[in-house]
């Protein structure tokens, strides 16, 4: 048997109680076909990139699977017959990361509470830098 990782949108009116049941419902699929679930993560309510079947968001689930090629076929089957289900993927990976998904880790907050990606400089720096660059520019085209 192999690893895969499953990852699925459910519509985005569907309570996540609903959700949860459905993703019992393909766990319990791929338990009785031999199957075995190493993770699972729900990420909740996503806004998508683009509108799926007239919605603009979904729940999303993660799955880790050591599962046998028909017993993915079949799980995905189940998700294209389902009219819960937006999208799938289902891919072939190596090992199974025990650590949660990037998705639910935290990223660092700044001190007004807001999501901070990267440290900021304060607009002097950049002025200074930026006039550093030009002048090293027009020095090594004079030379």
């Amino acid at each position: 048997m192999a690893l895969y990782e499953n990852v699925f949108i459910a519509r985005q009116d569907m309570s996540p109680a609903q959700v949860e049941a459905l993703a019992d419902d393909y766990v319990s699929v791929m338990e009785s076909l031999g199957g075995k679930v190493e993770k699972r993560e729900h990420w909740g309510l996503k806004t998508l990139a683009y509108r799926i079947k007239k919605n603009r968001k979904g729940h999303y689930v993660l799955f880790n699977f050591d599962a046998s090629g028909d017993a993915i076929a079949e799980l995905e089957r189940r998700m294209r017959l389902s009219e819960d289900v937006l999208r799938y993927l289902t891919v072939r990976v190596e090992a199974v990361d025990e650590r949660p998904s990037i998705m639910l880790q935290a990223r660092p907050r700044d001190d007004r509470g807001r999501r901070d990606p990267r440290p900021r400089r304060d607009a002097g720096e950049r002025k200074q830098e930026g006039a550093g660059e030009q002048a090293a520019a027009i020095s090594g085209a004079a030379s």
